[in-house]
């Protein structure tokens, strides 16, 4: 995935390289705590962890405008920290408590912030897709300059709502960025095994959609291939179609196993592309900070993580009342 040559073009101010591995390595702790919390039995259902694919969302993260609307499916808590949705009612959430984004009820795979224009976390595959072009629609019907930043998986490119969303979106002009996050394995099936054609940015090429392949192991290779792509929707030439080759350390959730590739092969990849490790040496290589202020950056997000897990089990479980609100609007 790594391509050192391209890399090396990439640049980045001091601040923004700093904050790109905050935002990454604040993903990466709090999944990890959320594995734990999962494992003492206090998260129930479903738990997809992003730990490996971190730099995708803070790449374009940085990107986005205020007004700009964000949408995925259910690995979705590293979105929402990117956000800068509140770690602690992240967690609540995870834990289905009254403090939680959905006040308990929505769990790990539904959680929305329309202050954060963040639109869920959807747990049906590929669901999120025509929506994430619904919100393109209300963009450009309203007149804004707002872009739709629309990501799905590899799995979910197979579903066939996703070309119907983007045949609309390419013949209405839609401002919808399609961001497939290709981490290799749909559930415990590889890319290889389920797509006839494995090059998964060329998905709207029959609509005239344009696309790219992008390393999504590398936070700035991430913006600037989303910077165009952005750049392309916002000016009202229609979707693009980002596919950002990434990798999932874990299971695709965590009652996976994950016994359909090797532990050498995670690994590998860990050692070698890791994107936190990608970004750290970056700021070494830049002397924008050494290994003394970078574990300052990790103490101090331990402890934000540590606080959202306390807040997470101090907050009160749902009343039995709040099993009937939010499920009708009357005018």
């Amino acid at each position: 995935m790594a391509d050192d040559k391209k890399a090396s073009n990439l640049t980045a101010t001091k601040d923004e390289l700093l904050k790109y591995y905050r935002d990454m390595l604040l993903i990466r702790r709090f999944e990890e705590r959320a594995g734990q919390l999962y494992g003492m039995g206090l998260i129930g259902g479903f738990c997809h962890l992003y730990i490996g694919q971190e730099a995708v969302v803070v790449g374009m993260e940085a990107l986005k405008r205020e007004g700009d609307q964000v949408i995925t499916g259910y690995r979705d808590h590293g979105h929402m920290l990117a956000c800068d949705m509140d770690p602690k009612g992240v967690m609540a959430e995870l834990t289905g408590r009254e403090g939680g984004y959905s006040k308990g009820k929505g769990g790990s795979m539904h959680m929305f912030s329309k202050e954060k224009e963040f639109y869920g976390g959807h747990g049906i595959v590929g669901a999120q897709i025509p929506l994430g072009a619904g919100l393109a629609f209300a963009n450009k019907y309203r007149g804004n300059d707002a872009v739709s930043f629309t990501y799905f998986g590899d799995g979910a490119s197979n579903q066939g709502q996703v070309f119907e969303a983007m045949n609309m979106a390419q013949l209405w002009k839609l401002p919808v960025v399609f961001i497939i996050e290709n981490n290799q394995y749909a559930m415990g099936t590889s890319v290889t095994r389920a797509h006839s054609e494995t090059h998964l940015y060329r998905r709207g090429a029959s609509f005239g959609i344009p696309g790219m392949e992008v390393d999504g192991m590398d936070v700035l290779a991430v913006r600037e291939a989303g910077r165009q792509a952005v750049d392309h929707a916002r000016a009202g030439d229609g979707p693009y179609v980002l596919e950002m080759k990434t990798y999932r350390y874990r299971g695709h959730s965590m009652s996976d196993p994950a016994k359909y590739r090797t532990r050498e092969e995670v690994d590998d990849v860990r050692e070698h592309n890791d994107p936190i490790k990608r970004c750290e040496r970056r700021i070494f290589d830049s002397e924008f900070a050494d290994e003394a202020a970078l574990k300052a950056i990790d103490k101090e997000i331990k402890a934000i993580v540590k606080e959202a897990a306390e807040f997470a089990q101090e907050s009160p479980q749902p009343a039995p009342e709040e099993l009937y609100t939010d499920i009708l609007v009357t005018a």
